[in-house]
């Protein structure tokens, strides 16, 4: 449970000025216990501290290379139990690492089918079209 508190932090504007992090995100991180729970003020407004904030510049790197919220909830729990060791990271990341360069080998396939189709359309007047006649193609 959150306390109150009298001292001065960041609001979650603050929070969403300093690290681009969109409002409803942060409180929807905090539903998903990926942020902790801020204090709050007397008045019942969300007071983030330091750490709370570095935690989301984190979150929005971490995101930002394609991590996912489990993934990162991962992470978070390596941190927060203070006994993790580098190899325990680097082995995330190195999954996380082949989970991408999956995606990109399927991008590459996906340009090459569309490059495929682009290239036979002459972009005519007439109503046959063989982009559509390919999507319409049972493989």
């Amino acid at each position: 449970m959150p306390k109150i508190t009298n001292a001065r932090g960041y609001a979650i504007g603050q929070m969403s000025r300093e690290t681009g992090v969109n409002i409803e995100t942060i409180r929807y991180y905090e539903r998903i216990g990926i942020m902790p729970e801020p204090d709050r003020t007397v008045g019942g407004n969300r007071q983030y501290n330091h750490d709370q904030l570095k935690r989301l510049f984190f979150i929005r790197r971490a995101r930002g290379l394609g991590f996912s919220l489990e993934e990162i909830r991962g992470l978070f729990e390596m941190v927060d139990r203070r006994d993790f060791t580098c190899g325990e990271v680097h082995d995330l990341t190195v999954d996380h690492l082949a989970s991408v360069q999956d995606k990109i080998a399927n991008l590459r396939k996906l340009e090459k089918a569309l490059s495929a189709m682009v290239a036979e359309c002459s972009r005519g007047d007439v109503p046959e079209c063989p982009i559509l006649d390919t999507l319409f193609e049972a493989n």
